[in-house]
């Protein structure tokens, strides 16, 4: 099976939308519709839009399941990071200027058997026990500086879950690669 890639004209189309949406909806409360370009760009794929402003996180909500096509799914998610993130109070039309893009669509999730399959940097984790679950996505251990370990441990702190939880033989750890790309990268804006 071919690994998923997507080109530079892919994501910029991708961050494109994700912005000409958030300002349509932000200021308007519309939402614009788009053609896709390539089949790719159809592909079902779960992914996270995350937005941040001088650096610092605004607000990221996806989606793991790969059932709506990416051209559909990041207008949608660009909205809901922007409005429905809990831990922030939402991203308003003027703030647009200073809030970067990021999106981070996702491959396959794999159990993870031995802790030795985790890498931190290539990998992101699910957490689940029970009803309870969580997920860090692969850039967050770098960007915090974290090691394995600690990467583990938050991933069952964001489930809800005390930090050794990953340990118990009734929690599933589940690893996933992303490809991550900004507007930065890209000089977009």
């Amino acid at each position: 099976m071919k690994e998923f890639d997507l080109t530079d004209n892919e994501k910029k189309f991708l961050l494109k939308i994700a912005r000409t949406t958030l300002q349509s909806y932000l200021k308007e409360g519309k939402t614009p519709s788009f053609d896709p370009e390539t089949e790719n760009l159809k592909a079902k794929r779960g992914a996270f839009v995350t937005l941040k402003k001088h650096g610092r996180l605004q607000g990221c909500i996806g989606r793991m399941a790969a059932d709506i096509s990416l051209y559909k799914l990041i207008p949608e998610y660009a909205i809901n990071a922007a409005t429905e993130d809990p831990r922030f109070s939402g991203v308003k039309y003027d703030d647009l200027k200073d809030i970067e893009i990021e999106i981070s669509v996702l491959t396959p999730f794999v159990e993870v058997k031995d802790l030795d399959e985790i890498e931190v940097g290539k990998h992101g984790l699910m957490i689940q026990k029970g009803f309870y679950s969580g997920l860090l996505l692969p850039q967050v251990p770098t960007e915090w500086g974290w090691n394995k370990t600690t990467f583990l441990e938050q991933t069952c702190l964001k489930a809800g879950l005390y930090p050794n939880a990953y340990k118990e033989k009734d929690t599933i750890i589940y690893r996933f690669s992303a490809i991550v790309f900004s507007e930065s990268e890209y000089l977009l804006k």
